[in-house]
């Protein structure tokens, strides 16, 4: 897959060195190119630093969002003819003391962020995953044969599903599916397995018993 990383700091850096490792075509962006040619290099021939325009108009197969959350208005408004029927993978997470009054907003929302995501971006294919996740881990645990770290992700539809589950499989950690995305609040700021790296089945017991304990 041609997968755009639009922000490429720890999150979106680390993922685009395991997805071009795995053999994917990764584009690197952000609003100063030059400074991720050092980046692209570590990352190997399979990947590149380019405009988060370049990005955009390379036409990709998904795109990963791993920018400041007040930044999803922009970016959705200034490639909404880009996106189309595109992957989105959703990084994001709203943190008000970062993001402002528009974060805290979403926080306050009977919708989730994602589900904000998703409304912005409403002519793509909305995943979300790696929110949740240590970024040392993510760099650091990817590709492993023996005590796999579990990925949370959740997905619109069944092609997202698929695809969300390839991504994570690709990189070497077990994908563990939490559902739509309106299932994805459990993977927000503050909530119980926001931050948390784990193995697939102590993140399934931890998921089982919220959702048990949310529904009593």
């Amino acid at each position: 897959m041609k997968i755009g990383i639009i922000g490429s700091g720890h999150i979106g850096g680390n993922l685009g060195k395991h997805w071009a490792k795995a053999g994917h075509e990764v584009l690197f962006s952000s609003r100063h190119p030059k400074e991720l040619i050092s980046l692209a290099h570590d990352a190997g021939e399979n990947a590149k630093a380019v405009s988060v325009t370049d990005a955009f108009n390379a036409h990709a197969d998904a795109y990963l969002l791993a920018i400041p959350f007040e930044a999803i208005d922009q970016i959705s408004e200034l490639y909404a003819g880009e996106y189309d029927n595109k992957i989105i993978i959703d990084a994001t997470n709203p943190y008000p003391k970062r993001d402002g009054d528009m974060a805290q907003k979403v926080r306050d929302a009977n919708y989730n962020a994602t589900e904000y995501t998703a409304m912005k971006f409403s002519t793509a294919n909305t995943i979300k995953a790696f929110n949740t996740i240590i970024a040392e881990d993510l760099r650091d645990k990817a590709f492993r044969d023996y005590e796999k770290l579990s990925i949370p992700y959740a997905a619109q539809d069944e092609e997202g599903k698929a695809i969300g589950k390839k991504l994570i499989e690709d990189i070497g950690f077990d994908a563990f599916y939490i559902g739509s995305l309106s299932d994805s609040s459990i993977m927000d700021p503050n909530q119980e397995i926001y931050g948390r790296s784990m193995e697939i089945g102590k993140l399934k017991k931890l998921v089982n018993r919220t959702r048990g304990f949310l529904r009593g």
